[in-house]
């Protein structure tokens, strides 16, 4: 004779476990037992009368869970469920508003030059210049004069080719919005951002939507070069 399913062997066996001694003593079914396995189950040879409503309910509420869920709002229309006076326009989603990609104004003041660059939204270079491109020669490259006179006249260029109206269609676009990145610490950081606060930049500063500083930080690495030291 071939034992049921939910028969379990005597409370003196060795090999029975003590938790499911536990199920046993409480009436509960054991936990060893698959829900596939219990499912397709027909016969139940139990002996014990609580045993037999509890595996019952629990056959009857695993075939709950496993019947899909249905909404009653699901074939519904949605104007049906919300008042009228409730009822709101569609809001905006981000991809119905438009990504508008800043100009970017890089500063790069090292010791011995000044190196401003205007790029478009894409990254592309639009004024590319350098304190050298202005007629200043050896060490004035890096003073703060050289420095200045470059701000002056990239904010020159900017106003001369009209990049801040909105007809213009050259490279990159209108200047709808700018970023300005710094980098490094020379004399041309501190000349650059006076041009920005003062009348040179006037129409230009108020298109200023973040300013950043991208020095490079070291950390670790190979080892740095030896110091000059003169004398």
């Amino acid at each position: 004779m071939k034992r049921s399913l939910f028969q379990l062997p005597s409370l003196g066996s060795v090999r029975f476990p003590c938790c499911q001694r536990l199920a046993r003593a409480q009436g509960f079914l054991p936990y060893r037992i698959s829900q596939k396995r219990l499912l397709t189950t027909t016969s139940l040879n139990l002996t014990d009368a609580d045993s037999t409503s509890s595996s019952t309910s629990a056959i009857r509420s695993l075939a709950e869970l496993s019947r899909p869920f249905t909404s009653p709002f699901s074939n519904t229309p949605i104007d049906s469920v919300i008042p009228a006076g409730l009822a709101r326009d569609r809001s905006p989603s981000l991809t119905d508003i438009p990504f508008i990609r800043p100009h970017q104004l890089h500063i790069y003041a090292t010791r011995h030059n000044c190196h401003i660059t205007l790029s478009a939204g894409n990254g592309g270079a639009i004024i590319s210049i350098s304190s050298g491109n202005i007629e200043f020669k050896q060490a004035q490259r890096g003073s703060y004069d050289a420095a200045y006179q470059l701000g002056v006249y990239v904010m020159g260029q900017i106003k001369n080719q009209a990049m801040l109206d909105e007809n213009y269609q050259g490279k990159g676009g209108q200047i709808k919005q700018l970023q300005v990145v710094f980098r490094d610490f020379g004399p041309g950081r501190e000349a650059v951002t006076k041009v920005l606060l003062g009348s040179e930049g006037r129409a230009l500063r108020g298109r200023i939507v973040r300013v950043m500083d991208s020095t490079r930080l070291k950390f670790g690495g190979t080892r740095s070069k030896k110091p000059r030291r003169l004398g």
